[in-house]
């Protein structure tokens, strides 16, 4: 395939995609929005009295749009499996037929982590942040939550962190495609996790302690897709006949 048979595929792709958004933007929109909401409430009331378990809008189009906004990020979670069986198949043309297989593994494993990561943050981060938040300060403070601040920061970080718990997949995928090895990802941990720890950073609250509820689950994934390299490497050497990379011995075989 040349350039543009390429890019006329990409296109097609995006376009199956933006069909199956539409339609679970309207489903989510007409059968379960309202579950939806509830859902999203419950971290933020648990942490405030009764008396003020209540959101505000400030604008004549503001809950519109947030319901719009709510049913977006909605179909993009429920369809994850289909998006990334469109990714899946338009890079398998460039893929050996042996690496083709991976194919359930792949969507099963990026579905999986892009659902945990946003549990993590609603099961995990919003109990412990949004109880900090919300009793910061004095006693006669009350917070007066907005609609399209709240729900939007709910989306984001749900999002943002089933975004970053695809780093095992990715890394795990570049590992059996051979373009990344075990050893380069022992000795650039150090760097990794600087590189884990500004993502973090810049993805979750502004807190020490939401942003290290984020890094220990990070570097333990990266640890886990090290390791799991680590054993593709050394099925791929015995199947080779080669030792691994890492325990590769140049004197084998060779005159000292």
């Amino acid at each position: 395939m040349g350039f543009w048979q390429h890019l006329d595929e990409l296109k097609a792709r995006l376009f199956r995609c933006l069909v199956a958004f539409m339609i679970g933007f309207f489903i989510c929109y007409f059968f379960t929005n309202k579950h939806v909401l509830e859902f999203l409430q419950k971290p933020l009331f648990n942490a405030l009295p009764p008396d003020q378990h209540k959101l505000y809008f400030t604008s004549l189009f503001e809950n519109f749009f947030t319901h719009l906004k709510i049913a977006g990020y909605t179909s993009l979670f429920l369809f994850s499996p289909y998006y990334f069986y469109q990714l899946w198949a338009f890079i398998a043309p460039g893929l050996h037929q042996k690496e083709r297989k991976m194919v359930v593994p792949f969507i099963a494993s990026a579905s999986f982590f892009f659902i945990a990561g946003g549990a993590f943050a609603y099961y995990v981060l919003f109990p412990i942040g949004f109880k900090f938040f919300v009793t910061y300060g004095l006693e006669t403070d009350t917070p007066l939550l907005t609609i399209d601040s709240y729900y939007g920061t709910c989306l984001k970080l749900i999002f943002m962190f089933g975004a970053a718990f695809e780093l095992p997949v990715l890394m795990i995928l570049l590992g059996f495609l051979g373009l990344l090895d075990s050893a380069t990802l022992k000795a650039q941990r150090k760097n990794a996790i600087i590189g884990i720890t500004v993502v973090s950073a810049f993805i979750a609250p502004p807190d020490a302690v939401s942003m290290m509820l984020l890094m220990a689950p990070l570097i333990i994934m990266y640890e886990g897709a090290r390791i799991v390299i680590g054993i593709f490497e050394k099925k791929r050497a015995k199947a080779d006949g080669t030792p691994p990379k890492d325990e590769y011995d140049p004197f084998i075989g060779q005159s000292r």
